[in-house]
């Protein structure tokens, strides 16, 4: 099975855009690792708005 080209371009754009890895970087990465990269951005990006909302 392969997995969904416009999910992995959605990986690759939220790691890169986040990050600034390049994109060749970000595809050598394994699938779980690229998926746990993508986990733990966006718990960043939640806290981050979180402490904004608070006035941090």
């Amino acid at each position: 099975m392969t997995y969904a080209a416009d999910r992995l371009h959605e990986e690759v754009a939220y790691v890169a855009y986040h990050f600034h890895w390049d994109m060749d970087t970000i595809l050598d990465m394994e699938h779980r690792d690229r998926q746990r990269w993508v986990t733990e951005i966006a718990a960043l990006v939640e806290r981050a708005g979180a402490s904004v909302g608070q006035g941090a």
